[in-house]
């Protein structure tokens, strides 16, 4: 049996409206992650299962004035409801339930369900609670056998597994092994019958060993003195009536190395924590809920664990619903297996659920590595096909006042133009809107050409705007659906608009600089004198292409990048030097710094001179051919464009 859905009325940040659940989430078998941004309800996740099923660790969980959910500038509301649906129950589990359970002839069989009702309420000061089940309205109270059997395994997100797994009364790791099947049975086990035999050896010790002899011997003769005359003193030295608890109590659990650090501990609690899943033979509810799974566990470890939950767990009757802000887990973590939480949902991205194929997730699993599994914990997300999309939009983003970090912003670059593949996470099959933004941003790639007029058989520039113009709104179609915009370049390639644009000059210098770089040796920087010559060599360029049209003239810069066969190396280069140069010309530079300084320093920690960057902000804001970039940005971060 598994928790197959959970339902939030008023709890934590889950406002209830006309009766309606402020979150409802499905699970299934095996493991499911919760992902998504801070304050998103993942931690509230866990703990409305931990109040409807407690834990086996027997916490003490109670509801608190905190869970009551309260709107802005108004009284907290003085109740709240949490309904869980328990379902999948095998044969042995359904005979320990079967007097709460619903029953549903299916084709496959009788379908059993338990739903669970648990309530929370105020009155005056105190808080009292109550867990029904059957007919929400008409439930009954369910307690004993089957309440136990319903405890989850629960791992806190800031365990001190050090603590956890040290010996003493009513330790974790005594508890562990008391409720596994192994020692389910207190009164006969081999444990006793190794203290029994210890036990008798040691009495022998003081009745036939000479040593142990003389000291009784010397106890009963001291005896003797002190006592009346007549009055027995056999004394005998007798060990104490060891029980199973209290010998597994005396247990403590530790790591082979001799200073293990705290993520061995973590690792150690965890697989013993796990024994509860995979051996128990009562019927109960094989659950564990793991909160913050990569608290102290450097990326190696974690993807290792992750990696063996996933392999052991998915396809048996064991179900691990876990917390995590790790993008190193997300994109380790199969697709199926994901649960994001956004806005009071929790979206399954199940195969099924999401506008991805069945094509597509085997591609993710192959290619969502933990830069692209950034968009999982975004606030807004800009897709880009290349590295200079990648390095020049946060600098954009920067002039036009809408800093990526501030915005919660994360920059997926795919490498190519497979935009679907990923931008599809975040469609939903059912039409619903996650309420994530998501820019693709893309080249229209049509490429203009010299042509021969067949007139004048003159040599003349076609710039194909109308192709171009028709390839953008195809693109842009292609890519937008439901929170999802396509933002594709109206001309050629991004590198090409620049040049089109009113940064065009700069986008020159930075041509040149780029070569210079790419054609330095190895450990050489671009010094003040090659600036200088790129600067000369750029002016002499655009001397030369005066009487070109502004598309010619954009046409001649961009193919100062490209190799012979139509690509470039110089791209991500080019991008740095131009993002560079940008912060430069708008940054005020302490006396004394020359402009070959501008790659070695962090310009970010600079100034910016407010009339400069006003200025440039007013200039890029207003180019047609750069207003694909800006209206991305714009609309990740929330802006109506």
């Amino acid at each position: 049996m598994i928790a197959a859905e959970l339902k939030i009325y008023n709890f934590r940040q889950f406002e209830s409206v006309n009766n309606k659940p402020g979150l409802q989430i499905s699970f299934h078998k095996g493991l499911n992650a919760l992902i998504g941004e801070n304050d998103s309800g993942k931690t509230a996740v866990i703990d409305a299962l931990k109040l409807v099923l407690l834990t086996q660790s027997n916490e003490y969980i109670r509801p608190s004035d905190e869970d009551f959910y309260k709107p802005v500038g108004e009284d907290a509301c003085s109740e709240f409801k949490i309904d869980c649906t328990i379902s999948g129950f095998t044969q042995n589990e359904a005979k320990n339930f079967i007097e709460y359970l619903s029953f549903n002839q299916t084709e496959n069989g009788i379908e059993y369900t338990l739903e669970l009702h648990y309530r929370a309420w105020k009155e005056g000061h105190k808080i009292y609670q109550e867990l029904r089940v059957g007919d929400i309205d008409d439930g009954i109270s369910i307690d004993g056998k089957a309440r136990e059997l319903l405890k989850a395994v629960y791992l806190k997100p800031l365990r001190d597994a050090e603590r956890e797994m040290r010996s003493g009364r009513g330790s974790r790791i005594s508890q562990i092994l008391l409720n596994h099947p192994v020692f389910k049975d207190k009164k006969e086990h081999a444990v006793l019958d190794i203290f029994r035999d210890a036990n008798k050896r040691i009495e022998d010790y003081f009745i036939g060993d000479t040593d142990g002899k003389r000291i009784l011997q010397t106890i009963r003769s001291n005896l003797e003195s002190f006592s009346d005359k007549g009055q027995a003193s056999d004394a005998e030295l007798k060990t104490s009536d060891i029980q199973l608890k209290a010998i597994l109590e005396s247990l403590s659990l530790n790591a082979p190395e001799i200073n293990p650090g705290l993520g061995e501990l973590n690792l150690l609690f965890i697989a013993a924590e796990l024994l509860l899943l995979k051996d128990d033979t009562d019927g109960g509810l094989k659950l564990a809920l793991i909160e913050e799974l990569e608290a102290h566990l450097h990326p190696q470890a974690q993807l290792r664990l992750i990696s063996y939950l996933q392999n052991e767990y998915n396809e048996n009757d064991v179900q691990i619903i876990i917390s995590t802000h790790s993008p190193i887990l997300a994109s380790k973590i199969n697709l199926k297996n994901l649960i994001l939480m956004k806005n009071g949902t929790g979206y399954d991205l199940a195969e099924g659920r999401t506008g991805l194929q069945r094509g597509d997730y085997l591609f993710l699993q192959r290619f969502l590595d933990s830069t692209k599994a950034n968009l999982f914990f975004a606030k807004g997300i800009i897709m880009v096909e290349g590295d200079a999309e990648n390095i020049l939009i946060p600098v954009i983003a920067d002039i036009l006042g809408y800093p990526l970090e501030k915005y919660g912003i994360s920059i997926v670059n795919v490498g190519s133009t497979a935009f679907l593949r990923y931008s599809r996470i975040m469609e939903r099959k059912d039409g619903a809107d996650i309420g994530i933004p998501v820019s693709v941003v893309t080249d229209c790639d049509v490429k203009p050409e010299y042509i021969i007029n067949p007139v004048t058989h003159n040599k003349e520039f076609n710039e194909k705007e109308t192709q171009s113009v028709q390839k953008q709104e195809e693109k842009n179609s292609k890519y937008t659906t439901g929170s999802i915009r396509g933002f594709t370049s109206p001309r050629w390639t991004l590198e090409y608009c620049i040049a089109l644009s009113s940064l065009s000059d700069v986008f020159h210098k930075a041509v040149h600089y780029g070569k210079k770089i790419l054609n330095a040796q190895e450990h050489i920087s671009l010094t003040d004198a090659k600036i200088d010559e790129a600067n000369r060599d750029a002016e002499a360029e655009a001397q030369a292409w005066k009487e070109f049209s502004a598309a010619e003239r954009a046409y001649h810069i961009y193919d100062l990048m490209l190799n012979g066969d139509g690509k470039s190396s110089l791209k991500a280069i080019v991008a740095q030097c131009l993002a560079s140069l940008l912060r430069w010309e708008v940054s005020i530079i302490p006396d004394g710094l020359t402009q070959e300084k501008m790659f070695d320093l962090d310009l970010y920690g600079f100034k910016i001179d407010e009339s400069k960057g006003a200025a440039l902000k007013s200039a890029i804001e207003n180019d047609p051919f750069l207003s694909y970039i800006v209206n991305a940005i714009k609309y990740a971060a929330g802006e109506t464009v």
